[in-house]
């Protein structure tokens, strides 16, 4: 069953698409309702949200801010915008952003349901178990298979970048044009020894498996991203991310946001929809295409901490701060870093819970970590999710001034980091079991 996250600053129309879902008799297990980009976030963090529904335009944060944001957070979130302009520019913003459609107020019951339906429909086609899904590939699937010259120019250049005529002939000869002059290496290690059952896979299942895998990242990049995904070993797929003058300004914000986005996403998705496990490792972003070599290498490096962290899949080579050291950290060396991101973090949070759209790339930011790799370390030492810790002691101090001082609850509400009086109330009573009147009664 799924769960959709409808977000309006009319409240009205929330109720209105809300009741027109409940009463549909689609596969919904919940609604959840938020009246800005602020609220919608929280649900995004706190729920395990399917299906993202949003306005184009509302107050302090646009929609297409928020699919920003919900990216970052869960990449493989879908969307659907409503809007009360037919404006194309929005319209194909939307859509690069990976908007599965774009409605236009009034809406149409009718229509909007349609909508609903074919994006519910497509995740639930995605979602056959291993087996199945196996004996679909081996019944109608053909295998269209990158040409092996292709792949051995692109593993030749990743480990020798100095061969600039293996460049020349990727251009004219295969049109792959590997010209940059930024970079970054993505590692997917396959996991390709046993079925889910727990059963020896055949030679024939681990090369639909890899295929299926390969298919599923140009599938999720190709809209968005300059790049070329090719075999790099027997169970491994690598993808060089590129970005020209133009692009590496135009997309702004933290490249390590970008790429940790798009090791998740690529993680998620063939965890999900193959039912294969993998291990995903991240380069740092150099100029210049003669830095392959060492990108790749980062890229391998990051990979192998899963020796260290076999909880964690999706690793970034910059967390590691691997500059600190002559060689690589011991154990003592990783976990005394570890703790210190941690305590930091903490005690950041702790100074500027109640600011106003805090975000946990915030956070990373001033730790110098990826988002991903603190979510994983600060539940991994504390017990707590990020997000979590910041609700806790929002709600801590919330109850402190309710119960201590004559405030109002649009005042407390402002006091720990909340614009809506009415999310502050949700988000308490969700905490604490009783709403913000009943507690001080």
């Amino acid at each position: 069953m799924y769960n959709i996250l409808i977000v309006d600053d009319e409240p009205l129309i929330c109720k209105g698409l809300s009741n027109l879902l409940s009463s549909a008799g689609l596969d919904i297990e919940n609604v959840f309702t938020a009246y800005s980009g602020h609220e919608a976030l929280d649900y995004l963090r706190m729920e395990d949200i399917d299906l993202l529904v949003t306005d184009i335009q509302m107050g302090v944060m646009s929609g297409i801010e928020l699919m920003h944001q919900a990216k970052i957070i869960k990449p493989w979130v879908q969307t659907i915008i409503i809007s009360a302009h037919e404006t194309f520019q929005y319209a194909q913003l939307a859509i690069r952003l990976g908007a599965k459609d774009y409605i236009i107020k009034p809406i149409q019951g009718d229509q909007f349901l349609d909508s609903v339906r074919n994006v519910l429909l497509k995740m639930e086609k995605n979602h056959l178990d291993q087996e199945q899904l196996l004996a679909k590939l081996r019944q109608d699937f053909h295998m269209d298979e990158p040409p092996p010259a292709i792949m051995e120019v692109l593993r030749r250049l990743m480990n020798d970048p100095a061969n600039f005529a293996d460049f020349a002939l990727l251009k004219e000869r295969y049109q792959i044009d590997l010209s940059g002059p930024y970079f970054s290496v993505i590692k997917v290690r396959l996991d390709l020894a046993r079925d889910s059952e727990g059963h020896e896979l055949t030679d024939r299942d681990r090369a639909l498996l890899r295929y299926a895998s390969l298919n599923i990242i140009n599938e999720l990049l190709e809209k968005e991203w300059s790049h070329c995904a090719f075999y790099s070993a027997d169970r491994e797929i690598s993808i060089i991310i590129q970005w020209n003058e133009n692009n590496f300004q135009e997309q702004g914000g933290s490249k390590i946001n970008h790429l940790d986005m798009i090791g998740r996403s690529v993680h998620h998705n063939i965890s999900r929809y193959l039912g294969v496990s993998c291990v995903v490792g991240i380069s740092q972003i150099l100029k210049g295409r003669e830095f392959l070599g060492v990108l790749n290498e980062q890229a391998r490096k990051a990979i192998d901490w899963n020796r260290e962290h076999n909880d964690h899949n999706v690793f970034y080579y910059g967390d590691f701060n691997l500059r600190l050291y002559a060689d690589d950290p011991t154990s003592e060396e990783l976990s005394a870093q570890n703790n210190t991101i941690v305590r930091e973090a903490k005690e950041y949070i702790d100074r500027n819970y109640m600011q106003k759209g805090l975000t946990l790339q915030e956070v990373a930011q001033k730790k110098h970590v990826s988002p991903n790799y603190l979510s994983y370390l600060f539940k991994k030492y504390t017990g707590y999710n990020v997000w979590e810790y910041v609700i806790k002691q929002r709600m801590e101090e919330s109850k402190r001034l309710l119960m201590n001082t004559d405030l109002r609850r649009y005042e407390i509400a402002e006091k720990v980091g909340y614009e809506s009086p009415e999310h502050f109330s949700k988000i308490f009573k969700k905490y604490f079991g009783v709403s913000p009147s009943d507690m001080k009664k």
